[in-house]
């Protein structure tokens, strides 16, 4: 999806987080912060002392951070100022076309109006709510199947045997992609966001080949679908559409990995966060266990205490006052939903779960304004699903080991999460 720059050494090893640092060396960007979850006391710095900080030296550029809730929220409903197209930069805090080993590639989150526009047009029909109600009663089998397959009382990883299940089949089910083939999806998912050299791709080269693998492999059942039209699958409806039967190769590729990852890692890292948030809050896992019912507010409650995407990035077309500094024209302007999400001027005790919130919606998860994310009631739809059919199975979804999380600045994802299950009584 973007380009990775060169990292330190130290990007790869953390140690104790100096959160005494001088305010102007702090710099949130390194990799390891995340994979330690240690990065929340340097944003809880930041927000009190610095809520747009700026960094002059990152391996990805100067940048800005963007930390509050609400500062967030004005540049994420400000796209006339805060632009995310690829050729600028793109959405992520390392530059989309950056570095000899970039696939240029173009998507529709990555671009302004009216573009974008058309072309999430064209896709939005697959989580319309007609479509939900159809996949309601699918996702709820296979969750249950999923479910009845695991072992009592025995030590398993949750993220492989659950989280990843679910959302692959789901995600199979909205392409219409070949059952079999179905684990192709959730490697080329962690291959688009993977940092060469961390445990999912070795090389630059390598990230390549399996990305433009996977281009090929849908440019095949592109010409299926245009050979066959009227489908109601992701392929068929850019395949129909006059804002997406045309696009170049980098920009088929681009709205591919975009659709992939989009809907896949945000769910898949919901899961499994909100069995540790859980495990974490024993009170609230007793609350849940004696009213079921607190799964409906519960689940963006998840989503919020898990923030799957940690932040989004935007570049500055004009000059521009926020917060009481000035953002220059050409600026890199990075939304940090993560540190939103634990901003205690906006939500009560952020760092806790809290199963039973008053508006539980009101989190930066999902982000805000045109680049929403289109697929935030399917992920909802699919937590809430697979809550309930675990209530009905298991007493308790114990964590019975320390989680191992993905070396990443972008996706806080948890790559095994061990467990063990105890039946419900009888």
């Amino acid at each position: 999806m973007m380009a990775v720059l060169d990292y330190a050494k130290t990007n790869f090893s953390g140690g104790l987080v100096d959160v005494d640092v001088p305010l102007n060396e702090i710099d949130v960007s390194k990799p390891y912060l995340f994979q330690e979850d240690s990065v929340g006391e340097i944003f809880r710095r930041l927000r009190r002392e610095d809520p747009i900080h700026y960094c002059a030296e990152s391996n990805y550029g100067p940048y800005w951070s963007v930390t509050k809730f609400d500062d967030i929220m004005k540049v994420d409903t400000n796209h006339r100022v805060f632009s995310s197209e690829a050729k600028l930069g793109g959405i992520s805090i390392a530059d989309m076309h950056a570095g000899e080993s970039a696939l240029e590639l173009e998507m529709f989150i990555a671009m302004d109006p009216p573009k974008h526009d058309a072309q999430r047009k064209a896709v939005t029909p697959a989580v319309a709510p007609s479509n939900l109600t159809l996949l309601e009663p699918i996702i709820r089998e296979r969750a249950g199947a999923i479910l009845d397959a695991l072992p009592i009382g025995e030590d398993i990883d949750w993220v492989r045997n659950v989280s990843v299940e679910l959302t692959t089949m789901t995600l199979a089910t909205l392409f219409d992609f070949p059952w079999e083939d179905r684990a192709k999806l959730t490697r080329w998912s962690d291959v688009t966001t993977a940092i060469p050299g961390a445990g999912i791709v070795d090389t630059f080269e390598q990230r390549r080949e399996e990305l433009i693998e996977c281009a090929m492999y849908f440019k095949r059942i592109w010409d299926e679908r245009v050979a066959t039209p009227g489908g109601n699958d992701l392929i068929s409806m850019m395949a129909g559409s006059p804002a997406t039967q045309e696009m170049p190769f980098m920009e088929f590729l681009g709205n591919l990995l975009l659709l992939i990852v989009g809907g896949n890692d945000t769910t898949r890292n919901s899961i499994s966060g909100g069995v540790l948030a859980l495990n974490r809050h024993p009170d609230e896992y007793d609350k849940l266990r004696k009213n079921p019912a607190l799964i409906q507010s519960m689940v963006p409650e998840i989503i919020r205490w898990q923030t799957p995407l940690t932040h989004m990035r935007r570049t500055a077309l004009e000059d521009i006052e926020l917060g009481g500094k000035n953002i220059r024209k050409g600026d890199k302007v990075v939304m940090w939903y993560l540190s939103g999400n634990r901003d205690d001027s906006v939500i009560d005790r952020p760092d806790d779960l809290v199963i039973d919130r008053a508006n539980p919606r009101h989190h930066l998860s999902f982000g805000y304004g045109i680049h929403r994310c289109m697929g935030n009631r399917l992920a909802e739809l699919q937590l809430k699903i697979i809550w309930e059919e675990i209530a009905k199975r298991f007493e308790f979804v114990e964590v019975v080991g320390e989680p191992e999380r993905l070396l990443s600045n972008l996706v806080r994802g948890i790559t095994r999460l061990p467990v063990r299950l105890h039946a419900k009584a009888a």
